[in-house]
């Protein structure tokens, strides 16, 4: 009908059109063949052709030299309940294999092999499942019970959800009447020495900027999740973007020092809301970690880790002495102030939003004023220890290096790939640490001729760069289309600035 013809992305039937010519087209009659396949059984006929699909997928199979097992078990699963659905969707998945078989205009068959990967248990996982997970295995590495504290926004809401269902784990969840309510809980939790969470998108981190500079201030180990989607405003609550980067960064009255990470994959985000977490408990601070509605919703393989594997969380208690415990007395390393939880006698202490002395007494001497915004600082700073290399896909020098952040990755590393392997002295590096910047940036940087910067916004990235490299020229690809790059985006624009130079 037109309006499936609509539904399957065509103005007009491609059959009439001829748009089809140059495919391998095999007008298969799959409703009469399902009818066929399904006669001697006691079906209506609507139930009938709600199989067509598996037809299709039997083919398909057939196609690609797969076995049916795996969706069978599915369907068996699935219609438990409905035997008799159950067996239609079978029988019709077999009969679209052997029509695919036993039809002489079809191609031969493709074998997909194996993929490449690592042994071990693997699982699908969206990137708010991986989230959580990763918040759950950093509270207990550290040994510490988790709370989070938020509002349910788009498309961030996951999280809570998922979080919420973790009560055998020891999980504490509240639902707030709004965002800044939210991370105020939070920041009451951290304070009484709990790992705390708030998650949120654009609009809603905006609500929690006074908040958050709250626990800045009072240097309390806070993890806020950033699951960035189309703005500004409401915007556009069901697509991507990466324009939320410099809220993260500079989003807050005053001198606000917040260490910045940002996801790549579904999957990846175990591990940075892990390493986000482990940042905020070993050094004292409010971490944001950022990733967007294609993380969140996308899905990947994910190999389930070991805890024995997974690097230790080290809490910074204070511990009790003969001598006046000084609330701000910081780490000679990592400045990071000791923890100490209400309650404990002789750790009583005070910190708010006023600024503190040492003590944790309130003061307005300019003097002390300076020299805390700049420890405060140099704190941040200070986490690049912690920060891994930035490493390259492809060579170490080259005519252009392709520079992404965050969810970008995917796209720009296959794009990069394809290039070399079509001959171009091109390679690829993707932030995940945006503040502090990992130690070998400028280093890699210097080994490339060109240097362009592709982002979902219209240059936050490149602009940060910018201030934080200035020596080098930074190339922009932007695009704010609530979608994500393509690859062959990415490749045309590449070709573009290579002006089609090619290895020899």
């Amino acid at each position: 009908t037109e309006k499936q013809i609509q539904r399957a992305g065509y103005k007009a039937d491609p059959f009439v059109e001829d748009k089809l010519d140059s495919m391998n087209l095999i007008a298969a009659p799959i409703s009469t063949l399902v009818k066929e396949a399904l006669k001697d059984m006691e079906i209506d006929p609507k139930t009938v052709l709600r199989t067509k699909n598996m037809f299709a997928l039997g083919m398909v199979y057939w196609l690609f030299d797969s076995k049916l097992k795996y969706t069978e078990d599915f369907i068996e699963e699935k219609f438990g309940k409905k035997p008799l659905v159950a067996e239609a969707n079978s029988k019709v998945l077999r009969a679209g294999y052997y029509y695919g078989e036993t039809i002489e205009a079809l191609t031969p068959s493709y074998r997909v092999g194996p993929a490449p990967i690592s042994k071990g248990t693997y699982r699908n996982i969206n990137g708010n499942q991986a989230t959580s997970w990763g918040l759950l295995a950093a509270a207990e590495k550290a040994g510490l019970k988790l709370f989070i504290g938020s509002y349910p926004i788009t498309p961030a809401t996951g999280i809570l959800e998922e979080l919420a269902l973790r009560k055998d784990m020891g999980v504490k969840s509240l639902q707030a009447e709004d965002e800044i309510a939210g991370i105020c809980t939070a920041i009451g939790a951290s304070f009484a020495g709990r790992l705390a969470v708030t998650s949120t998108s654009g609009p809603g981190l905006a609500l929690k900027s006074e908040a958050l500079n709250l626990a800045m201030m009072t240097e309390l180990p806070l993890v806020v999740i950033d699951v960035q989607r189309g703005g500004p405003s409401t915007g556009l609550p069901t697509k991507t973007e990466q324009a939320d980067l410099w809220q993260a960064l500079y989003g807050r009255n005053g001198e606000s020092p917040v260490p910045v990470i940002a996801a790549g994959t579904p999957s990846d985000c175990f591990h940075f809301a892990f390493q986000a977490a482990k940042i905020a408990i070993e050094h004292m601070t409010p971490v944001i970690l950022l990733t967007d509605s294609y993380l969140a919703n996308g899905s990947e393989p994910w190999k389930i880790p070991s805890m024995k594997d997974m690097p230790d969380v080290t809490v910074p208690y204070a511990v009790k002495s003969d001598k006046e415990f000084l609330a701000y007395e910081r780490d000679p390393e990592t400045l990071a102030r000791k923890w100490a939880i209400p309650g404990t006698r002789g750790l009583e202490h005070r910190v708010g939003g006023l600024e503190k002395t040492i003590k944790g007494s309130v003061s307005y001497t300019p003097e002390n004023h300076e020299f805390m915004v700049r420890t405060r600082d140099e704190k941040v700073e200070r986490i690049v220890m912690d920060v891994p290399d930035l490493k390259v896909i492809g060579r170490k020098t080259g005519d252009l290096l392709v520079i992404g952040w965050g969810s970008s990755y995917g796209h720009i590393a296959t794009a990069v790939t394809e290039l070399q392997a079509e001959g171009y002295k091109v390679s690829a590096a993707n932030f995940n640490y945006i503040r502090p910047l990992p130690k070998n940036t400028a280093k890699v940087f210097a080994g490339f001729g060109k240097l362009v910067v592709c982002e979902l916004n219209t240059g936050q990235f490149a602009n940060y760069l910018r201030m934080k490299h200035q020596k080098y020229n930074y190339h922009q690809y932007n695009k704010i289309q609530g979608l994500p790059f393509t690859v062959q985006e990415i490749k045309d624009y590449c070709i573009k600035l290579l002006e089609g130079k090619k290895n020899g």
